[in-house]
């Protein structure tokens, strides 16, 4: 199935359900009520010749607990550092995929997400994957309950622990992600200024209205038309439903990064769709530039597009000579 926006369309298009009226003051509710944690760094013994990897804990909201991977270059000063998010259901790349990163001499850091394939837990007293609903779960009580709100909340603790380290200069942080991934890099500049860039690739959790309008049944929207299907299928609830997910759209959190914007989308995403993510994207006021790529849908891109994040992130010029 193809967006059936046209692309004209969606140059000016900015969602299907308004941002409610207390989101921004929700949010910043949020960030003032919350403790921060204190992480546990603990070195590994990786024998990988001048970078140092450590592993990142810290307890999450609601008893959760996260873990991340952690690479930083040896360097006589604190280094600049690229907070990496996974897509959804998965978890942080291997520590060699990592290190392609650190050859740009910044720190690497990759969180998983609790409750998917990652050693980041749904509850530290649950062992195991809890992925299956997680988009809506929480929705039918309200926004404080939503379980994307403790990992956004995870993103934020873990932007401002990492910030505090030795190794890191806390000048220089960028965020950067694909899918899920890049949902959470935006999430991080919308919720902690000390981002100073994002990179955001065909990103996920945006304009969850457009989602039904269109009936993207994929495996990572399934749980929202399940629930309609299986709990309420004349759709009482569907009001109150978007209601609700409208505190975690990235659409909506979009209005509050100050810090300039790189996205990617390819026309032919059947996952997340494109005018989806155009709704998230015209929604910011930060500089930004967009990168459309109308043969490619949901998919990896390894022609040109990791050279050119890699140009974004360190300023270099690589090029297909």
């Amino acid at each position: 199935m193809k967006d059936t926006m046209s692309l004209v369309a969606m140059q000016n298009y900015r969602g299907a359900f308004p941002t409610p009226n207390d989101f921004h003051e929700f949010w910043d509710q949020q960030l003032a009520s919350l403790e921060l944690p204190t992480g546990k760094l603990t070195p590994l013994d990786f024998k990988i010749p001048d970078v140092d990897c450590y592993s990142l804990t810290f307890p999450g909201t609601n008893h959760g607990q996260v873990y991340a991977k952690c690479l930083f270059p040896k360097s006589a000063k604190p280094v600049p550092t690229i907070f990496y998010f996974h897509g959804y259901m998965g978890q942080s790349p291997d520590w060699a995929t990592l290190l392609s990163l650190t050859a740009g001499k910044a720190g690497v850091v990759a969180m998983d997400v609790r409750g998917q394939a990652g050693r980041s837990l749904d509850h530290a007293t649950f062992d195991g994957i809890t992925v299956k609903g997680q988009v809506i779960r929480g929705a039918t009580k309200g926004p404080e309950h939503l379980f994307f709100k403790d990992i956004y909340l995870d993103v934020y603790s873990l932007v401002e622990i990492v910030a505090q380290l030795p190794q890191v200069d806390e000048t220089k942080l960028s965020s950067y992600g694909g899918s899920q991934g890049g949902a959470l890099a935006l999430v991080a500049s919308a919720l902690d200024q000390r981002i100073q860039q994002t990179i955001a690739i065909y990103p996920f959790l945006g304009d969850f209205k457009r989602v039904l309008e269109l009936g993207n049944h994929s495996e990572a929207y399934d749980e929202l038309f399940r629930y309609f299907k299986f709990s309420d299928p004349f759709h009482k609830t569907e009001t109150k439903l978007m209601e609700t997910l409208a505190y975690i759209d990235i659409k909506n959190l979009a209005q509050r990064i100050q810090c300039p914007v790189k996205m990617i989308t390819g026309l032919e995403d059947d996952v997340c769709f494109p005018s989806t993510q155009f709704a998230i994207y015209n929604q910011i006021t930060a500089p930004k530039e967009h990168l459309i790529l109308p043969e490619y849908g949901h998919e990896d891109m390894h022609v040109g597009v990791n050279d050119q994040v890699f140009n974004w992130l360190f300023e270099t010029q690589i090029t297909d000579c």
